[in-house]
């Protein structure tokens, strides 16, 4: 487990928060910005980041999700099913993976950056 995502299950919903005023990720963050000048990564640019990468490489994840990003944070929202309970733990996996595989996240951005529509 770690301290810059969480999936949260309430009774309706299934949350999915990744929180990037964490270090590590501002630092990421950072790094993204130096490849990219449009790339600041506040939560309104990790969700245009979300969705281009979902729509490309995890199409699935993204079927029944909503997203509410705000500065600090971005949030995705599903309804409380097992289907949608199964594509939230992806999700939360995904971002664990790319976060700890940041080479991947740097190469995206220099590589696909200019298809993704930033904030």
């Amino acid at each position: 487990m770690s301290d810059y995502v969480a999936l949260l299950k309430h009774e309706d919903s299934i949350s999915v928060c990744f929180y990037n005023e964490e270090e590590k990720i501002l630092n990421i963050g950072e790094k993204m910005n130096e490849i990219n000048e449009y790339a600041y990564m506040n939560g309104y640019n990790w969700e245009a980041f979300f969705n281009y990468y979902l729509e490309k490489y995890a199409p699935d994840i993204l079927e029944e999700m909503d997203s509410d990003p705000e500065a600090g944070m971005y949030s995705a929202y599903y309804d409380n099913t097992p289907e949608n309970e199964a594509r939230a733990e992806k999700f939360v996996q995904l971002i664990r993976s790319l976060v700890e595989n940041e080479e991947e996240l740097y190469r995206i951005v220099r590589e696909e950056g200019d298809n993704i529509e930033w904030d």
